[in-house]
């Protein structure tokens, strides 16, 4: 399982995931990125800060 907390990247966020893969994971803050954020396009480096937050739980 793979988690993620939003605010680890966007200070005050309180978004969290725990998802079975990366990919899934990834599919979850992009469509919460275009909602809560606004960010329709994500950068190479908002992808890469948030790959660097991903950890790996249980």
């Amino acid at each position: 399982m793979k988690a993620f907390a939003c605010g680890d990247v966007v200070p005050g966020c309180e978004a969290r995931w725990v998802c079975s893969t990366e990919d899934e994971l990834l599919a979850s803050v992009a469509e919460h990125a275009a909602s809560a954020h606004q960010l329709t396009v994500l950068s190479d480096d908002l992808l890469a800060s948030a790959r660097r937050n991903i950890v790996q739980v249980g």
